[in-house]
């Protein structure tokens, strides 16, 4: 494998990680105006991501249907959607609010944040593994709707925005489990990003025809996240404002890093 693909599939884990390390060095929570600012600041890189590195590609793949170029990104989007309505129903997990949401369970409050994280975390690692697929795919001359460069930009938004996710996190968790143990949890939480690429690209070299559907069905599992969770926890309360700041900030960074790269 190429090593720049595998510095790509890695680095959203780095990003939880570094982000997760900041136990060690934040004394208190993190204040709620800075958490809502860095919420929206992911919901604008998710976003963006979904579109210049996913949904475009995805339509750009199915130029030879002509006028109905359109229509793998939507069956893909909506049924991305589906899968994590789906996800939400079926596995118990607790959200940054502490509302609980799926099954009634007996699972701690730490597990359950970790699940919620980890629910997140699958459609931007197999986001990350499909366009490192397409990118690959091109590499072969099998394909040339994502370029290396373009499916790195995705990785390096991704794990940008995983930062301050892996440390909104881990910091809660810090009072009840001790730093190590917040630590370790918020890295945890990152790992399915790698584990979900990887199976991803190897699904793909099989599957090629389908990729842009698979593209399109990241885009719609990450947008459910963004819709769902993010927006809504950056907007709670007073000084949402600066939840829509850090989402706007966020989205030119992506798009501005898929375009440069891309």
């Amino acid at each position: 494998m190429n090593p720049n693909v595998i510095i790509g599939i890695c680095l959203p884990f780095i990003g939880t990680t570094l982000g997760s390390a900041c136990v060690f060095l934040l004394k208190k929570e993190m204040n709620a105006n800075l958490q809502k600012a860095l919420l929206g600041f992911a919901s604008g890189v998710m976003l963006a991501a979904s579109v210049w590195s996913l949904l475009i590609p995805a339509m750009n793949m199915s130029a030879h249907l002509d006028k109905m170029a359109f229509m793998p990104a939507v069956v893909g989007f909506l049924l991305g959607i589906a899968f994590l309505l789906l996800i939400d129903r079926i596995v118990p997990h607790l959200h940054l609010d502490n509302s609980v949401e799926g099954p009634k369970s007996s699972l701690g409050k730490s597990t359950m944040l970790m699940l919620a994280v980890t629910i997140h975390n699958v459609p931007e690692g197999a986001a990350v593994g499909i366009v490192m697929a397409g990118a690959m795919a091109a590499a072969h001359g099998t394909g040339n709707y994502v370029t290396l460069a373009g499916a790195l930009a995705l990785s390096i938004g991704i794990a940008i925005q995983n930062f301050p996710e892996g440390a909104i996190i881990s910091m809660p968790l810090k009072e009840e489990l001790g730093k190590g143990k917040a630590f370790v949890y918020g890295m945890l939480s990152g790992i399915v990003e790698p584990l979900a690429a990887i199976i991803t690209i190897l699904l793909a070299t099989f599957i090629e025809p389908i990729l842009p559907y698979m593209l399109a069905f990241a885009a719609g599992a990450m947008n459910y996240v963004v819709v769902e969770e993010l927006i809504p926890e950056a907007s709670e309360g007073k000084h949402s404002n600066l939840g829509t700041i850090g989402f706007a900030i966020g989205f030119v960074i992506m798009m501005a890093l898929d375009v440069a790269l891309g």
